[in-house]
């Protein structure tokens, strides 16, 4: 019951957080858009937020293993909150220059304090299943990670509200003060101990020895930068400019994106049947899910530049493309864990958590550089080429688990 407890008290702060981050993303992308920046310097705002995540899941599984995930999970709560708080001292009569600064720094912290958050989360699980119980592990992980993204659907509807009825600074001052509560009641609620390693874990571990954890990494970098390049930039402006729907309108439809998206992740082991060795079906839906993903992103792209009713090409193509994307998502977080050591399970969900903040890091970078260029149709062609070599990784995973099941120890 203790676990279960620890599990129940993890996840709520998780989901604190999600909410508060879904909700600045959409605070800073709004109030700079207002601000006259271009598509890249829009882009350039969440660099540094998805570079510290590369660095910060590397080191964080480290710390993870060696002090437990309650330090992990705390100081990715305070970082959070510190984050928002700072930001809320950004003057409009600062100069561009100080200003970008100032926010990519800012943006840096709060990137340091998700992935700290994400990966204490993530391995939790792990730690509360009974192993060898494939089936459950694989629903706890479809029901966080779809919950997430669902709340985090709510926290983009939640920032474009608060931008315009409470304003930039009283909007982060309220999810300061909130995310404050959640720190304190988890520091009291969790033991000092929990997801500690039985042996003490060396700064050389956090690079995977696995070759199936790195072929699946690799597929992660370009499955999520497929999914930014066009979801980060591109498409809020694109919704704001060419469509000329207002702040209400963009983030109301993204968060219903994301919370359908979360839902379909929730929901994703009812639709992929389970092995009794927890892998050899797994393995084989992933592959064809992603290959039907690229084949749903070729066509909005098709219909996008053949201008074949634009809005309705792009909304039933969005509603599309996110039930493809979140069962592949969710699959893909599952056999993170499946491939994983219990023992130093942080610091492999670290290391793969490492790879997706850099596929976002680059679907970011592509998503301003792409629609600046291209619009887009182009930030989506991009988004085709990453999905198409994510496929190729993903398939890549079946023999390299057959040739490599020793690294991989339940």
């Amino acid at each position: 019951m203790t676990n279960i407890r620890n599990y129940i008290v993890v996840t709520a702060a998780y989901w604190g957080f999600t909410l508060t981050d879904g909700a600045l993303r959409m605070l800073v992308l709004l109030h700079f858009h207002t601000l006259g920046y271009s598509p890249f310097e829009l882009a350039t705002l969440f660099l540094l937020y998805e570079l510290m995540g590369v660095l910060t899941n590397l080191i964080g599984g480290w710390l993870g293993a060696r002090f437990g995930v309650k330090l992990t999970l705390l100081s990715g709560l305070a970082l959070q909150v510190f984050s928002l708080f700072l930001l809320s001292f950004l003057n409009p009569l600062w100069p561009a220059i100080f200003s970008l600064v100032f926010v990519l720094f800012a943006q840096g912290l709060s990137g340091v304090a998700k992935d700290l958050s994400k990966m204490s989360s993530k391995s939790a699980i792990k730690l509360v299943v009974p192993k060898g119980n494939h089936s459950t592990l694989f629903k706890l992980v479809a029901l966080l990670t779809g919950s997430k993204n669902a709340l985090k659907g709510v926290g983009f509807f939640l920032g474009g509200v608060l931008l315009s009825v409470c304003g930039f600074v009283c909007a982060l001052w309220i999810m300061a003060g909130a995310l404050f509560a959640l720190l304190i009641l988890s520091g009291w609620l969790l033991p000092n101990s929990m997801g500690k390693a039985s042996t003490k874990a060396k700064i050389k571990e956090i690079f995977s020895k696995s070759r199936p954890i790195n072929i699946l990494s690799m597929a992660r970098v370009f499955l999520f930068g497929a999914r930014d390049v066009w979801f980060v930039v591109a498409l809020p402006v694109f919704l704001l400019s060419e469509l000329n729907w207002n702040f209400k309108a963009v983030g109301g439809f993204l968060a219903l994106w994301i919370i359908g998206y979360g839902i379909v992740q929730s929901l994703a082991p009812s639709l992929i049947k389970s092995s009794e060795d927890g892998h050899s079906k797994e393995l084989k839906y992933a592959s064809a899910w992603m290959v039907i993903l690229c084949l749903v992103t070729f066509a909005i792209t098709l219909a996008i530049e053949l201008q074949f009713h634009i809005t309705l090409s792009l909304l039933f193509g969005l509603a599309i493309f996110g039930f493809c994307f979140a069962v592949n998502s969710a699959l893909h977080s599952y056999l993170i864990l499946n491939f994983s050591n219990v023992d130093n399970v942080a610091l492999s969900v670290g290391f793969y958590y490492s790879a997706n903040a850099a596929g976002r890091l680059l679907g970011t970078l592509l998503s301003g550089i792409a629609y600046q260029i291209a619009g887009l149709t182009g930030a989506l062609a991009v988004a085709l080429s990453m999905l198409i070599i994510a496929a190729v990784f993903t398939m890549l995973l079946a023999p390299a688990f057959n040739r490599d099941k020793s690294h991989l120890v339940q």
